[in-house]
Order: structure tokens, then sequence, then C-alpha cells
């Protein structure tokens, strides 16, 4: 992989992650990314459910200070068995 990116870091991002609509999911999501971008990094967060009502989609607005706290997120949230799809 290379070390090279189109973003410049810090830079703002949205994250939406999909997971299973249980009580816990969007705190999880949230804590995720206060544990490696830090809480001043958090914007605005918002949650939509499936059809359903089975799924929940988490779309969290974050400052992102490098190439390696994005990584450390997908790779916490993509270890997740909360966590059925993100990006």
């Amino acid at each position: 992989m290379s070390d090279e990116s189109i973003l410049e870091f810090p830079c703002s991002l949205p994250l939406k992650v999909m997971g299973h609509n249980r009580p816990a999911f969007e705190q999880y999501v949230v804590e995720v990314v206060r544990t490696h971008a830090g809480s001043q990094s958090l914007g605005q967060v918002t949650t939509r459910p499936s059809r359903n009502a089975r799924y929940l989609s988490v779309t969290v607005n974050f400052t992102a200070p490098s190439r390696a706290k994005l990584d450390d997120i997908y790779r916490t949230l993509s270890a997740s068995d909360q966590v059925l799809f993100l990006l």
C-alpha cells in the first residue's frame, strides 16, 4: 500500500456504518471514532433505521487527524461483529 493519499490531513469526513438495530449500536460507533480521532473531532451524528427497522445506519461526521487514525477507525469497525457494512 502506498503512503500517498488524495486526502490532506486533518480532513473532515463522513463515515457511514450499518449494523443491526440494537440499543447500543450508535453509541458503539461514536465511541470508536472518539477513541481514535478524539472528542473534539466529532461533528454531527445522524441515524436512520431501515424500512423494516431491522438495521440501523449511523453516519458520523468527524475530522480525521491523520491517515493512521483513519485506518485505525476502519480496522476497529471492520473487525466488530456489530458492524455489517461501512463506507
